[in-house]
């Protein structure tokens, strides 16, 4: 059959039933709490790619990520569109521009001119070439390395003598590390790829080192014993508890045979889960196709032709046009989930899907083998720790254990099943009111186009057309204005105060009520794949210090950077954003909020550090209720053009269609969270099971429709395989019953009531922003609510009380 004979038809459209989802009201209130901490029903799941619960914060990479099938999903499905602007961060040249001095280096600037041995404010990131990584790193350990053995020569069991000299090692590395593996993030090319593998091996071994300095856990051991240990604040005790669990978990109880055999492990884990990245942004690289007849792309949106036009153009199609093509599709989001939401071309939509779930499995690129010894490595890494399986190393610093997680899945596996199939039954009787000749063989790349289709139909609402009034800049203003009637900050544009790595890059300064400088944060909207890794995250530069004070100040202030993958501008059109990307960049400035309002004075505990895995998406869940409440929204969704607010009927789509397809969105999760759990607590590496068979045994339990056989998602699943939720995704559903309640003291207090949502938002950065890892999560909580957390309020943000309560 041709293409053209195989473009789906027109959809008619009508009103739709609403969506059934389970009935919750037989479960106690126990249970539902126990069940939501970890996994809500919330079939989006919002948060954001990897971040290890280390209390060493330069251990790993940590930032925060996307889940998979988010609420902001078109960034965590892979690399999006392109940059507009060149970078000024050089694979291939030397730069001589400077940036301001910094205590990062404890106020001392190492030899040569290598700009990240420099004495800085913030990073050098315009003057980091890949030139440097070598000597500059290789520099930096050789100092560190003296600075411990000094430490280790003289510690003693107090903060003195044994903390603050233990962070000023810890920062001096997170700092300037950091730098380079931010600049791998959002400016990779093959030269800096070669200089990061060369120094990894060496960087790693001093962390392994460090970690399993055997003088600097007896000293906080001793600290634990002592008289004094009463005399420290919850925040040191914290940091000393964390230390000594972190130390057992980084191999510093091995014997001298089994730790040379744990380092090893790590140093191949390490290289493994670089190379796995690396070959899935390749992949993802790989992959165009170029489109000459428009008959091809007919149903695409003009913003999805303008882009493609654009891609064109950039790959040496000059002449391309959104009217009159080339147009260029990738397996970036913005170019991917247009095909697959639009495109009544049903060959093509088969094409992409096919080529988007084998990313990473074939050819030079192929993660299988990969993620196979990466399986075998932690099993064994897990067993020389004492315990049986990975998963139980990872959940030894979360809130939860494996059997919980477990019960948790299936429990919501069970609930959300039976709403699932309708949704499923809904589609196909859909597809065939709509004369769907594939409407009794439904298949994964018709799924998101009828989904869209009744989508809008049952709601009257289309998200492409909702693009002109959400605009970057209005956005932007109207999220600044809710931060500061929330929690009293004023942000202020920076731009050329701190050195960027890319011309659309922007500054910002967070100011308290005074007008004082309390924070800064960078922010780097756009997608460019060829460089820039998928996804949205935001990580830490600096942390708030008071070791690092200096110039008379008690702290050095917290800088972040929140990096997205949306739209970019496309011709003389600012970038026009999808609701779920509005969503990202409110969700990830919660998580930037939680770093850089932080009060807390210890830089171990300060920010985002040390605060559980489980918890730490609290603020950035968070964030996003606000997206969908009136007052928020009218102020951000203004037309770019004209300035015509947003219809209030509209407005009521949109929350009507929030929970639309809630039950096969919750099994997706499901599917990925348990597969993860299986694959680390029970899957035997070189077994009669391929990690591809225990997939499709996962999908059977957690999936209406399976899985194609050729399905490869495992190999492009960075969040486990090159990122910290290896048996811990699970763990992006633990906070969400928190966010939702947090959320709802604003709505006891009214939001119409702007006195008592001022002082509502005072409490809540006075206690989830401000207190950081200094407190445990669930004190925290109940400092600001008063009590501990109810599921509620999330079962009623999605509908499941009033269905539970008819029942």
């Amino acid at each position: 059959m041709s293409s053209t004979q195989q473009q789906t038809t027109r959809p008619k459209r009508r009103p739709g039933p609403p969506s059934r989802l389970p009935v919750l009201a037989t479960l106690p209130l126990s249970l539902l709490l126990t069940m939501l901490v970890t996994a809500s029903l919330i079939p989006l799941a919002r948060s954001s790619v990897p971040r290890l619960p280390l209390s060493h914060p330069f251990l790993s990479h940590k930032s925060f990520p996307c889940p998979l099938w988010s609420s902001s999903f078109s960034f965590c499905l892979s690399h999006l569109s392109r940059s507009t602007s060149p970078s000024f961060f050089s694979c291939s040249s030397s730069s001589m521009a400077s940036s301001s001095s910094s205590s990062v280096l404890g106020g001392e600037t190492l030899e040569g001119n290598n700009p990240l041995l420099q004495d800085f404010v913030f990073p050098p990131f315009d003057a980091v070439n890949p030139e440097h990584v070598r000597p500059g790193i290789r520099a930096l350990l050789k100092k560190l390395e003296g600075d411990l053995v000094d430490l280790e020569s003289r510690v003693e069991p107090t903060w003195p003598r044994l903390v603050e000299p233990l962070e000023r090692i810890v920062d001096g590395l997170q700092v300037v590390w950091g730098a380079v593996n931010h600049l791998k993030a959002v400016k990779d090319c093959p030269e800096l790829r070669s200089a990061v593998e060369e120094v990894q091996p060496e960087k790693v071994k001093f962390q392994l080192r460090l970690g399993q300095s055997k003088p600097i856990y007896n000293a906080f051991k001793a600290m634990q014993e002592s008289s004094s240990w009463e005399e420290l604040n919850d925040a040191q005790k914290r940091i000393v508890e964390g230390q000594v669990k972190e130390a057992v978990l980084n191999g510093v109880s091995l014997e001298d045979d089994k730790r040379e055999q744990f380092n090893k492990i790590e140093q191949e884990l390490e290289k493994l889960s670089q190379k796995f990245g690396e070959n899935v942004l390749d992949s993802i690289k790989k992959f165009e196709k170029l489109i000459t007849d428009k008959n091809e792309i007919e149903g695409l949106p003009p913003s999805a032709l303008g882009l493609a036009a654009q891609t064109a153009v950039s790959k040496g199609h000059v002449m391309a046009t959104a009217e009159n093509g080339p147009w260029m599709i990738t397996l970036d989001a913005p170019s991917y989930l247009p095909v697959m939401q639009h495109a009544r071309n049903r060959s093509l939509r088969e094409e992409v899907y096919r080529a988007y779930y084998t990313r990473a499995s074939s050819g030079d690129f192929d993660n299988t083998a990969i993620i196979d010894q990466i399986l075998k490595l932690r099993l064994e890494k897990a067993k020389l720790l004492g315990y049986n399986n990975y998963a139980e190393v990872s959940m030894a610093m979360k809130m939860a254990t494996v059997e919980k997680a477990e019960e948790l899945l299936e429990k919501l596996r069970s609930a959300s099943w039976k709403a699932a199939i309708q949704e499923m039954e809904d589609l196909k009787v859909f597809a065939k009111e709509q004369g769907a000749v594939e409407a009794d063989d439904l298949n994964h790349w018709d799924i998101t186009f009828w989904s869209e289709r009744l989508r809008e139909a049952k709601y009257d609402i289309n998200e492409e057309e909702l693009r002109p009034f959400f605009s970057l800049p209005k956005v932007m203003d109207g999220l600044f204005s809710l931060a500061k009637t929330l929690f009293d900050i004023n942000i202020e544009p920076a731009d050329g105060l701190a050195p960027v790595w890319n011309n659309d890059v922007r500054f910002y300064c967070v100011k308290d009520s005074l007008g004082d400088p309390i924070a800064y944060f960078y922010f780097d909207p756009y997608s460019r794949p060829s460089e820039k890794r998928g996804g949205a995250w935001m990580d830490e530069v600096l942390s708030r210090s008071r070791v690092f004070a200096r110039d008379g100040t008690s702290a050095r202030l917290p800088v972040a950077h929140m990096v997205c993958n949306q739209t970019p501008p496309v011709g003389d059109k600012p970038s026009l954003m999808t609701f779920r990307e509005v969503e990202t960049v409110f969700h990830e400035f919660g998580h930037a909020l939680q770093h850089m309002l932080t009060k807390q004075d210890e830089g171990l505990v300060a920010g985002i550090r040390g605060i559980e895995w489980d918890a730490v998406e609290l603020p950035s869940q968070f964030m996003e209720n606000w997206c969908y409440q009136r007052d928020t929204l009218m102020s951000i969704a203004r037309h770019y053009e004209t300035g015509d607010p947003l219809p209030e009927e509209v407005y009521l789509k949109l929350l009507a269609a929030r929970t639309f397809n809630a039950g096969s969105l919750s099994l997706r999760q499901l599917r990925f969270a348990s597969l993860d759990l299986e694959l680390h607590s029970k899957y035997v590496p070189g077994g009669s099971e391929s990690i591809y068979d225990v997939d499709q045994r996962v999908s059977k339990r957690t999936q209406i429709m399976l899985p194609l056989p050729e399905d490869r998602f495992l190999c492009s699943f960075s969040h486990i395989f090159a990122g910290g939720y290896a048996a811990g995704y699970y763990s992006y559903k633990w906070a969400e019953v928190l966010s939702a309640d947090a959320f709802s003291a604003f709505e006891d207090a009214g939001l119409d009531n702007e006195k008592a949502i001022r002082e509502t938002g005072q409490k809540f950065r006075e206690t989830v922003l401000a207190l950081g890892g200094g407190k445990a999560p669930l004190e925290v909580f109940i400092n600001f609510r008063g009590r501990e957390p109810s599921p509620e309020a999330l079962l009623r943000h999605n509908g499941l009380l009033e269905l539970s309560a008819s029942a």
